[in-house]
């Protein structure tokens, strides 16, 4: 596996696999790998003849008050999975390298950002589309891959993709989660084994959730009421958003007609944890 922390060199290793008519898929991740990002990894070895990862934490998507500075890093480790599974090349620019001084141009998806994470997160989409949108501008992938926990993020970015006719690819792959349900996250080793334990109540929530509307509870108003009373009932839980959206548009629903998105947001002790669910009537 090849190291390469410059653009130009990441630039021409691409090009020249196009011109050997190689197709390159790519994983764009920040790191500290678990189980969800190496199955992304796999799925491009067997999509693509050349498969690049990138781990780049990006400023831009954290707000001043967020983990930036926190958030865990282990570039050696990495590398080392990486290796293992067989990756060609591992992109890891510097930020000075991504934004040098003077950086002024940002993308951004106006209406499927308004919502969700969008709503709580201000600015955190414009820097996800932006870093997205260099880095498939430097790794010219054909395709890439990005994984559902991230729903809203995946609409985004397949927004994105649409509207500025960019030639790439976009492929979703399904939440990858622990044995108890637990959604793989880098966020997920802040959690104490107490705060682990009530962190399970996200998943148990929208279990709840399809249930619920299984029985026939179709209002939204009464499932966000008693999914928030079930997580919030759990220690070190505050719920930051609960809601049911088309799961295409990201638009607030009132009543589960017809398949629906839940997604929420929660708070266990001062790890944000994320997840969600296609509720079928």
């Amino acid at each position: 596996m090849k190291r390469v922390k410059s653009i130009s060199q990441m630039k021409e290793i691409s090009e020249n696999w196009r011109k050997e008519g190689k197709k390159i898929a790519f994983v764009p991740t920040m790191g500290f790998l678990h189980e969800g990002h190496l199955s992304l990894v796999r799925l491009g070895k067997k999509l693509g003849d050349k498969l690049v990862v990138s781990i780049f934490v990006n400023p831009l998507q954290f707000g001043p008050a967020e983990d930036f500075r926190e958030y865990p890093r282990d570039l050696e480790r990495d590398a080392a999975l990486l290796e293992k599974e067989g990756v060609d090349v591992l992109f890891c620019p510097e930020a000075e390298e991504m934004y040098p001084p003077g950086f002024q141009t940002y993308v951004e998806v106006a209406e499927l950002t308004k919502g969700l994470c969008g709503a709580y997160r201000p600015g955190h989409f414009k820097g996800v589309t932006t870093v997205v949108l260099k880095l498939f501008n430097i790794v010219k992938p054909h395709l890439a891959i990005f994984g559902e926990k991230d729903y809203q993020q995946l609409q985004v970015i397949k927004r994105m993709v649409k509207d500025l006719n960019l030639d790439v690819e976009i492929v979703g792959h399904p939440t990858v989660r622990e044995k108890d349900g637990l959604a793989m996250s880098s966020r997920n080793t802040y959690l104490s084994e107490e705060e682990r334990e009530s962190a399970l109540s996200l998943f148990k929530a929208l279990n709840f959730a399809q249930n619920l509307v299984k029985e026939g509870e179709r209002d939204v108003a009464v499932l966000k009421k008693k999914l928030k009373e079930f997580i919030e009932s759990h220690p070190f839980t505050k719920v930051q958003y609960i809601e049911f959206v088309d799961p295409s548009e990201l638009t607030p629903v009132e009543k589960v007609e017809k398949e629906t998105l839940c997604a929420l947001a929660v708070f266990v002790g001062k790890a944000r944890l994320i997840d969600n669910m296609l509720i079928k009537p």
